[in-house]
């Protein structure tokens, strides 16, 4: 267990901007920085960071936090790795404090399964101090042009040829073997167990925070019937569809340098990195997908694919072209000259050479799409209608209009062609897709409507939970704020009418909070708002102030992800309706005061509601004296229209 001086030397020390920043692109918006959402697929920045309270907030998945809270929903960490996380970053020593056996029991199965990829990652690099290791895996290395501090950096290694090597040495330093057959690391079949790696180079893939997620290996033996690459296969902590490799090692040049250089290879990602070129990732040799692309959009809006000058690796970078353009990424490409590829290019030149050749030959994707297609439709016009067409499909893909009309105008006069054709064939593939998608949404659509349960009633607004949700988050924006309240005693005058005496006073909110609910003897029906008031109060009454990055950290994800909801929607919140007159919204010209006292007098509105309600039900018109109940249901009455007209309500 991680001693609490530590974690609070964490949360003391990390700063969200800081942390958010190493896997999302950060821009200034006003007093708090504005980015694409790490956890949904947007093009329009939702996703808030604030440096003054220190929390975030995601708009279009719901999550919201502090810097422990994001690395955790981010990375997959628990607590405890969040904090031994940011520990490192921010050079604090982590105290510990014995764990017991049943805790060491509790860790849960992706965490074995992380365990268990880093041990493997350690133990190939061992490798390759071992005679066999340095004879093949080492070799191989240095004869790639790999420095002693490349191999150390990108953690590269040997898997032995023995056919359970590494799984004998894994299930002797005490891992499981359930959790090396998850991971992909062994296989098992029946009573035998093997290495899936054996006798191959191996390179970790490590995720943007720099865990070992899985592994690629290459075989070193031509000869023998088997994959040249072999990756892990698919598990709870690898899926290589959303994986870059080299994206750890990447990360911090690609957000400073605005760019990200996408390459083919695990070779072409180390060589390049080797040259100086750090803003560089790989799709492993896969085609790229948009998680892919969604994964560099975090970082930087701008690529530049590189791959080989054959025609094959021409033909590649046109195919993931439209996923990125869809994205609506900056998209450019670069090819090598004839029998070159980014590996062997950054082997034989220098940093400088390198960036000039990339700065001077990478083309906007029209360009080179178009340059490329018209070279092979030469002559045959039934090929240059084809070509056109391909190349306004791929204009249509992207989102920015003002992009796609610059595109069009350069296709045409690239390709030769009227401006009005190529708009008229844009206009008819853009109703086309937008047809489509009405159509299918409208499929879905229905299946929904047919799942529902017939005339199910729809569920109502719960008007306690509001005023609750309202009343905390005053606490929390507002709490140590001096206001001047207006408080009310009143009574009865002789002939039946109420008389009010209006008393002024100016105290902290959080005082009149904690008197008002406690005089009118109000208790927190949610779960969350009972546990949450209670400990602000406590905090305001000891401090006179809330930190809330110290409350959050004090706060399970549940609680701690409702306080950042409730914060980071200052500007964005609207309470729900209920019978639309008896809520409202504060309103940027609204003080305080009003905005606590309006929720207070709604809260007892609610309350008398409920108890005439009730006694309403104790009525019974057959038997017995009901004077007493109906004096009480006139009393309430009175006092209900007195209230609603302090907030100005019809009643």
């Amino acid at each position: 267990m991680i001693a609490r001086s530590t974690v609070d030397a964490v949360f003391d020390a990390a700063r969200v901007e800081e942390v958010i920043g190493d896997f999302v692109q950060l821009k200034k918006s006003g007093s708090n920085f504005k980015g694409l959402s790490p956890f949904t697929d947007e093009r329009s920045p939702s996703f808030m960071v604030s440096p003054v309270k220190q929390i975030w907030k995601d708009f279009s998945s719901g999550k919201g936090g502090n810097a422990v809270t994001f690395i955790m929903e981010h990375e997959h960490f628990t607590f405890p790795e969040a904090i031994k996380y940011l520990a490192k970053k921010y050079g604090i020593e982590i105290e510990e404090t014995q764990q017991t056996d049943e805790q060491k029991q509790l860790q849960d199965e992706k965490e074995s399964m992380f365990l268990v990829s880093k041990f493997a990652a350690d133990y190939f690099s061992s490798q390759l101090h071992t005679d066999e290791g340095k004879a093949i895996g080492y070799s191989y290395f240095k004869e790639r042009g790999f420095t002693n501090e490349t191999i150390k950096f990108f953690e590269l290694g040997y898997s032995p040829e023995q056919w359970s090597a590494f799984t004998d040495a894994a299930i002797k330093a005490g891992y499981k073997l359930e959790f090396l057959e998850k991971t992909g690391l062994s296989i098992v079949k029946e009573e035998k167990q093997f290495d899936r790696f054996k006798g191959r180079v191996m390179f970790p893939i490590r995720s943007m925070s720099g865990r070992v997620l899985g592994f690629g290996g290459r075989i070193l033996d031509s000869s023998k019937k088997a994959a040249k690459y072999l990756n892990s296969p698919q598990s709870e902590i690898y899926d290589k569809s959303k994986v870059l490799y080299g994206i750890y090692e990447a990360k911090q040049a690609m957000a400073k340098e605005d760019l990200c250089y996408l390459v083919e290879g695990y070779t072409d990602v180390i060589q390049l990195y080797q040259a100086g070129i750090q803003n560089v990732v790989s799709s492993s040799g896969t085609a790229l997908t948009t998680e892919q692309i969604r994964l560099i959009s975090r970082l930087t809006k701008n690529i530049t694919v590189l791959y080989d000058g054959d025609a094959a690796g021409q033909r590649a970078a046109i195919r993931g072209i439209d996923l990125i353009l869809e994205a609506g990424m900056n998209v450019r490409v670069c090819t090598f000259p004839e029998g070159e590829d980014p590996d062997s290019f950054a082997k034989s030149h220098t940093e400088s050479e390198i960036r000039n050749f990339l700065s001077e030959n990478a083309v906007d994707f029209i360009r080179f799409k178009s340059s490329l297609l018209k070279d092979e439709a030469a002559g045959d016009p039934i090929k240059k209608a084809g070509m056109i067409r391909e190349i306004v499909q791929s204009i249509a893909k992207i989102p920015d209009e003002i992009s796609r009309e610059i595109y069009v105008q350069e296709s045409a006069a690239i390709l030769e062609i009227g401006e009005e054709v190529l708009f008229s064939a844009l206009a008819q593939i853009r109703n086309a897709e937008y047809t489509q998608a009405r159509k299918k949404e409208r499929k879905e659509q229905s299946a929904q409507v047919m799942q529902k349960v017939p005339d199910a009633p729809a569920a109502a607004v719960n008007r306690r939970e509001v005023l609750e949700r309202n009343i905390i988050r005053i606490l929390l924006l507002y709490g140590d704020r001096q206001e001047e309240f207006t408080d009310e005693y009143i009574q009865e005058s002789v002939d039946g009418e109420l008389v009010v005496e209006p008393v002024k006073n100016t105290i902290p909110v959080y005082e009149k909070v904690y008197l008002d609910l406690q005089n009118d003897e109000i208790e927190f029906s949610n779960t969350y708002f009972k546990n949450l008031y209670p400990k602000l109060i406590d905090i305001l009454l000891m401090q006179g102030s809330i930190d809330v990055n110290m409350v959050m950290s004090q706060l399970n994800d549940e609680e701690a992800q409702l306080v950042a909801d409730l914060i980071m929607d200052e500007d964005r919140y609207q309470l729900s309706k209920w019978d639309e007159k008896q809520i409202f919204v504060k309103q940027k010209d609204e003080t305080v005061a009003r905005y606590l006292t309006d929720t207070i007098l709604n809260f007892r509105r609610l309350m008398i509601a409920d108890k005439v309600k009730a006694l309403y039900e104790e009525l019974d018109p057959a038997h017995g004296d009901n004077t007493d109940a109906l004096s009480s249901v006139i009393d309430y009455n009175k006092l209900n229209q007195h209230l609603g007209k302090r907030l100005n309500r019809v009643v």
